[in-house]
């Protein structure tokens, strides 16, 4: 006994003795409920749930009993040394976020493959199951083969000890073996999948055999289960690291990723001053583009409607979710969306923006690259919650105005947070339907036939098309200007009339225009607008509806009101379109088309010569 005594005395001894790796400070241990507690991982718990048919009941006892078990074991430890998710946390984040991946990926197979439908249906959920557990577990060899964790007192601490009970700290260990970490998993997942999960996948003979190989770290003998957890991690890996720029540039172009991709590149390499030495647009470093957040998404909106480009999310805070999804823009080490960052030049100018922060393989190829900013752009290490819900404003020269505004969004995501391919965008409501204001209305057109839009060609890419917005004079007045860009829009067909989500229609002879929906979209492919509105106090649609409505281009009903309304008509349901009905149609049209048969005007139309 005495031995054993010496022995341990040593072995505290040793372990207490400064070494020349480094420690980070003693951290303190966090139940699982404060570790899952942020919003970020929330969503992403939430996401999670929404890809199973499972009851909260059943998702609780199957998803997130072994999540949670799983964040009690990895705590503060990051997923790697200097690779991707290293930060604390990180192996946390990597877990949930593979988890997503997963299960979104395993919902265009049907397992086991092969069997019959019967089959697959009743093992459905096992399997489902199973992709989740394999991509949770992927990496928690890490924590026992890679890292060196110890409490204050210099006692190691290992994985199968059970969570960690006292304030510790950690290093990389130096020569640990690169793939060892893949065994490792085997160490551990009895203490993330209880008994009962067990003796439940135990039943499924190919499914338990695919995870058991998934887990000892034999992928190539895991089948389906092991490339769909293999492609789950470089799919987080890739949207951790910034993104796989081939395969964004590679993806169709008429997904709405591409074109926001495509945009950007087109901006930033036509449009956007960057490397000012005071207010621009953005500012290139040695490793990151950093875009003034609300000032190049309102500019990327405009130039993508201004090229007929449909489905464009009407909020920037749904852009940024596009974005961050696919891994165009990186997130924070919170996982959001904007950074906040000083800029700080070589003449002594400095001022603090909100950025979006992208690779620059994205945008340049290698010999295309400009020099990088002369000055410095500071990261912020936190971002207070009123910062992230206000502007933050800079005084800029006036040909620089665009950027004097950057705002902020909140953009914790879940899968969305960090994708590359993580979650189902819920996009926002196209720029052409609407639900703002009093008359705001959707509504479907019926046909027998299908749509006009499932008719059209998908658009060819942005910078095949031209690059400019249709013509007005600066010095004309907004109203004439909105008239001018209605007509021009409608003849190059950026604006589709008559179609089940179009903002002008023909009815009773002349043209109807839909309220207030088609000045939003004005608005929208001219974001300079905001500052003349703002003047007057009132919404930037709001202020050209009016500047049109003082070029008495429209009829008045009987009753002296401007608004008039229409019936769509469907087989179930009908609904109500409101919007201007013009004097003369030919102020948009050249030749007037035939009056939309599912539109009718709910008032009688007054004589032409009516005031």
């Amino acid at each position: 006994m005495a031995i054993f005594a010496l022995l341990r005395r040593k072995r505290v001894s040793l372990l207490s003795t400064p070494t020349a790796e480094t420690y980070t400070d003693l951290l303190r241990p966090e139940p699982a409920a404060a570790l899952l507690g942020t919003l970020r991982r929330q969503r992403l718990l939430e996401q999670i749930w929404q890809r199973t048919s499972v009851s909260r009941a059943q998702f609780d006892l199957l998803y997130r009993a072994p999540i949670e078990r799983y964040a009690a074991l990895v705590q503060q430890f990051p997923a790697s040394e200097s690779h991707h998710h290293a930060y604390p946390g990180g192996m946390l984040d990597h877990g949930l976020e593979s988890v997503a991946y997963a299960l979104r990926l395993r919902q265009s197979h049907l397992l086991p493959a092969g069997a019959p439908p019967e089959t697959q249906a009743a093992q459905a959920e096992a399997w489902t199951a199973g992709a989740a557990y394999g991509a949770l577990l992927h990496d928690l060899g890490k924590i026992a083969v890679d890292l060196h964790v110890e409490y204050a007192n210099g006692t190691r601490w290992h994985p199968w000890h059970g969570p960690l009970r006292h304030p510790y700290r950690f290093r990389y260990v130096s020569d640990r073996e690169y793939r060892l970490h893949s065994v490792a998993a085997g160490l551990l997942y009895t203490d993330i999948l209880d008994s009962a999960i067990l003796d439940w996948l135990s039943g499924f003979r190919e499914l338990w055999a695919a995870l058991l190989h998934l887990l000892a770290g034999r992928y190539e003998h895991a089948g389906v289960l092991g490339e769909l957890v293999l492609q789950a991690d470089r799919a987080s890996t890739a949207a951790a690291l910034g993104g796989d720029p081939q395969k964004v540039r590679t993806s169709p172009t008429h997904a709405l990723h591409r074109q926001l991709l495509d945009g950007l590149r087109f901006l930033v390499r036509e449009q956007l001053k960057l490397n000012r030495s005071e207010a621009s647009d953005g500012w290139l470093t040695a490793d990151s583009l950093w875009l003034v957040s609300k000032t190049v998404c309102d500019k990327l909106r405009a130039h993508l409607l201004s090229q007929g480009i449909d489905g464009i999310p009407s909020t920037n805070t749904a852009v940024f979710d596009v974005l961050q999804e696919h891994g165009i823009v990186q997130a924070t080490p919170d996982g959001k969306a904007i950074w906040r960052a000083t800029v700080t030049s070589g003449n002594g100018w400095t001022h603090s923006f909100t950025f979006l922060r992208i690779a620059p393989a994205l945008i340049w190829d290698m010999n295309e690259r400009p020099a990088s900013f002369a000055g410095s752009v500071h990261v912020e290490e936190a971002v207070a919650t009123s910062l992230l819900e206000a502007p933050a404003t800079a005084s800029a020269s006036p040909t620089s105005s665009s950027a004097a505004v950057a705002s902020a969004t909140d953009m914790s995501t879940a899968p969305e947070v960090t994708a590359s391919d993580s979650v189902d965008h819920k996009a926002a409501a196209s720029p052409n339907v609407h639900t703002e204001g009093v008359h705001a209305q959707t509504y479907r057109v019926a046909t027998d036939t299908k749509p006009t839009h499932m008719l059209r060609p998908a658009p060819p890419p942005v910078e095949a098309r031209s690059q400019h917005a249709p013509s007005v004079a600066p010095d004309e007045p907004i109203g004439l200007q909105f008239v001018s860009w209605l007509r021009e829009s409608i003849q190059a067909h950026r604006l589709i009339i008559n179609d089940a989500k179009a903002l002008v229609h023909t009815v009773a002879g002349t043209a109807f225009l839909v309220s207030p929906g088609v000045f939003q979209r004005y608005t929208q492919e001219h974001p300079e607008i905001a500052r003349l509105a703002k003047q007057s106090g009132v919404a930037e649609w709001a202020w050209v509806q009016k500047q049109f409505e003082k070029l008495r281009l429209h009829r008045r009903q009987d009753n002296g009101l401007n608004i008039w309304m229409c019936e769509v008509a469907g087989p179930r349901k009908t609904r109500r379109l409101h919007g201007y009905l013009l004097l003369d149609g030919h102020t948009l049209f050249s030749d007037m088309p035939c009056d939309n048969p599912y539109l009718r005007l709910l008032t009688s139309a007054p004589k032409r010569n009516a005031a």
